[in-house]
């Protein structure tokens, strides 16, 4: 919360947070003097259910206005990268981060337990976030993948790129410090 309350080229911060979890949410915020926080309201049962009430919970028809999209799992994240985001929006509809792959990467056979073949490793990033776009085009991309009854991706940017596949996902390069926090490994917990 405070990277994005502390960087100039943020306005409004929504929170979309798990159902059970919005009045801890809500005694978490009020006890924070974040200005910029406006709404907290409820996620679905999937990633992409979160990002869809963020959209409806926003939307407007202004198509100078940008939907950013961030997971909590992810609090490192730089005002570098919130800068560079938002400078990418000025000349993209849809901007996401991301780093270079360091590891070999395998392509396994359906049974996991052989290698198929082995990509170049140039050709791949990791996906970090936030991911931002112009809210009429990733509200574009929803309501698409909404009338064709599939909204499976991993990302936002995934539902972009199948639904508006015309459209560029700039890419701003990321960070290694902006992990996310997943398993206790991401945080040094070797248990």
């Amino acid at each position: 919360m405070e990277a994005f309350e502390t960087a100039p080229c943020i306005d409004e911060i929504l929170v979309v947070m798990h159902p059970n979890f919005l009045e801890e949410a809500r005694r978490l915020c009020e006890r924070n003097t974040w200005r910029k926080l406006t709404q907290i309201i409820p996620g679905g049962d999937e990633r992409w259910e979160s990002s869809w009430h963020a959209i409806k919970a926003i939307s407007i028809q202004n198509s100078e206005v940008s939907l950013w999209l961030h997971d909590a799992a992810r609090p490192f994240v730089s005002q570098r990268i919130l800068a560079d985001v938002a400078k990418a929006l000025e000349s993209h509809k849809a901007v996401t981060v991301a780093v270079p792959v360091t590891d070999t990467l395998y392509k396994v056979e359906s049974n996991k337990s052989n290698v198929e073949s082995i990509p170049p490793r140039t050709d791949f990033m990791r996906a970090q976030t936030p991911q931002a776009f112009h809210l009429s085009t990733i509200e574009d991309a929803y309501r698409r993948a909404l009338e064709a009854g599939n909204v499976a991706a991993t990302d936002d940017a995934g539902i972009v790129l199948k639904y508006l596949p015309d459209i560029p996902i700039h890419i701003v390069l990321g960070e290694e410090s902006n992990k996310k926090i997943t398993y206790r490994e991401d945080i040094g917990d070797r248990r």
